[in-house]
């Protein structure tokens, strides 16, 4: 199970989209919600600060979900960060890298506080 007492990092391009999945994960009982617009950003964060959960978009610039993904899987003291990505992005390839690459859930847009619960609650789970 995540800890809920643990800040939670958004990461997306689209700030309606930050502002809707904040407003989600406060309705399921995270307190403490930190927002990043790129990859880039958040890497910046993720090595200031631990989280207890990424929710990351897959596609923006500079540097991509996706991307981000790999360099926190690869970086020893955030491996273990749960990280689930949101996108529009259902192609079996994209599911297929994200999985490959570690991904703790993959939750396609949009969705409701109900399948964000759903998803999360999976996440940890054995």
């Amino acid at each position: 199970m995540i800890d809920k007492s643990l800040p939670v990092l958004v990461v997306d391009d689209f700030r309606t989209t930050v502002r809707i999945v904040t407003n989600l994960l406060r309705q399921i009982g995270f307190e403490a919600v930190d927002e990043a617009s790129n990859g880039e950003e958040a890497l910046a964060k993720l090595g200031e600060r631990q989280y207890g959960l990424v929710l990351s978009d897959w596609n923006m610039e500079p540097m991509s979900g996706y991307e981000l993904l790999q360099r926190v899987r690869a970086n020893p003291a955030m491996a273990q960060t749960p990280f689930v990505m949101i996108t529009a992005e259902t192609t079996p390839e994209n599911v297929v890298a994200a999985k490959s690459a570690g991904v703790d859930n993959y939750i396609v847009k949009p969705f409701t506080a109900d399948t964000l619960r759903g998803k999360l609650d999976l996440v940890g789970a054995d």
